[in-house]
């Protein structure tokens, strides 16, 4: 059974770093992309970042571009989203997903096949 276990969610002060990391078992997905996602009180999930399958490729909303980094260690099947410059607008519940064949669409919440169960990042003013 594939399963996507979040970590290293938590609370923050405003301008703090945090950073996640996804741990993938039951499949490898070294050959598909994986991505980030997170969905704050009283909003739609939304996309955050994703990495193509080599760790080459990176793919940022602009709400996060220059701030968040992610990458990806395939010996581990796990990705990591390092978090920067941390704002109050960046709480949320952070979902770890994984495309499950090879798709050209990066931010499509409908093109992932397996999700995380979530971790919460909260970021205090």
């Amino acid at each position: 059974q594939v399963q996507l276990v979040e970590s290293g969610g938590g609370l923050v002060q405003a301008g703090g770093s945090l950073g996640l990391s996804c741990a993938a078992s039951g499949r490898t997905f070294s050959r598909y992309r994986m991505g980030w996602f997170r969905q704050a009180p009283g909003k739609e999930r939304e996309f955050v970042a994703a990495v193509n399958w080599s760790g080459v490729s990176t793919y940022y909303a602009d709400s996060v571009k220059g701030r968040f980094t992610i990458s990806r260690d395939n010996a581990k099947n796990t990705i990591y989203l390092q978090m920067n410059s941390l704002a109050v607008e960046d709480t949320a519940v952070y979902y770890c997903a994984a495309q499950g064949a090879v798709r050209s669409v990066v931010a499509g919440e409908g093109t992932y096949d397996y999700w995380g169960q979530g971790t919460q990042v909260t970021v205090s003013s």
